[in-house]
């Protein structure tokens, strides 16, 4: 196999999300790959101080509220005028409902908060849509470009309850809420449609749909959700650079509108 295919450095890369584990995870080995970096998100944390240390050349971060036309488009008037025109765009940032959220949003669907829906789609879905609108407009421009839309398992399939009924049998009133699993099927047929919109332009659009990492959770919860994995262990976040790498290079250049699974095997049984 001819491994320039996965060759990224002429690729200016745009992550949202960046100071997540799985934000950052995807920075480092893409940076390491010699491709310039643009880390968006709210808050800048010690990782993207260390990322900036080691990267200083290829790393830029930029604080911005993805919810935000406005911002998103000084954003890239900044990149173009730091480094050049965008030429991936990885769509990472979401926010969901934790076991340490309110209850009510974590409570029986029929109690759901308006407040709470709102808030993730906002982020979700609106954030993804702002994000393909304006750095997808500027790579059907110039005719190349790879989007890749975050999509969960939960975007695929209905949560499953019963991974918390320790919690019920605990006395808590606890079921995974609706909304974040709604707004990652919406990001699932973003992708089909902007695939469909841009295949002509030179822009290829595809979703990664994830399974859950394990970070510290509750013992309980983890011994609950592997149950469901074939492969027995709830994701690292290296599990994803493969796909990341793949999706972001060469070779995935005839791939479009695709939905590339990497679950453990949930989604098989």
């Amino acid at each position: 196999m001819n491994m320039d295919i996965f060759n990224l450095s002429k690729e200016i890369i745009v992550i949202t999300g960046i100071s997540g584990n799985l934000g950052i995870s995807y920075a480092n080995e893409l940076l390491k790959r010699d491709a310039v970096v643009v880390g968006l998100d709210l808050e800048q944390n010690k990782n993207i101080n260390d990322l900036k240390k080691i990267f200083s050349s290829k790393f830029l971060f930029i604080k911005c509220d993805i919810t935000s036309k406005k911002q998103l488009e000084s954003v890239q008037k900044v990149i173009i005028k730091k480094y050049s025109y965008p030429t991936v765009l990885i769509n990472n940032a979401a926010i969901d409902s934790p076991p340490s959220a309110p209850i009510e949003e974590n409570g029986p669907f029929e109690y759901y908060p308006e407040e709470s829906w709102d808030k993730i789609m906002e982020v979700n879905l609106k954030g993804v849509f702002l994000c393909c609108q304006v750095f997808g407009n500027i790579m059907a421009s110039n005719k190349t470009g790879s989007i890749i839309n975050i999509s969960s398992i939960y975007g695929m399939l209905s949560p499953d309850q019963t991974i918390y009924e320790y919690k019920r049998k605990n006395g808590e009133d606890f079921y995974k809420p609706i909304g974040y699993s709604v707004s990652k099927a919406g990001v699932i047929n973003m992708t089909r449609y902007l695939s469909s919109y841009w295949a002509k332009s030179g822009v290829r659009v595809n979703t990664l749909t994830l399974a859950g990492v394990e970070n510290n959770q509750d013992k309980k919860f983890i011994k609950a959700y592997t149950s469901k994995i074939p492969i027995g262990r709830m994701a690292n976040s290296e599990d994803y650079i493969g796909p990341i790498v793949f999706l972001s290079s060469k070779a995935s250049n005839y791939m479009t509108g695709a939905n590339l699974v990497v679950d453990g095997g949930w989604t098989s049984i």
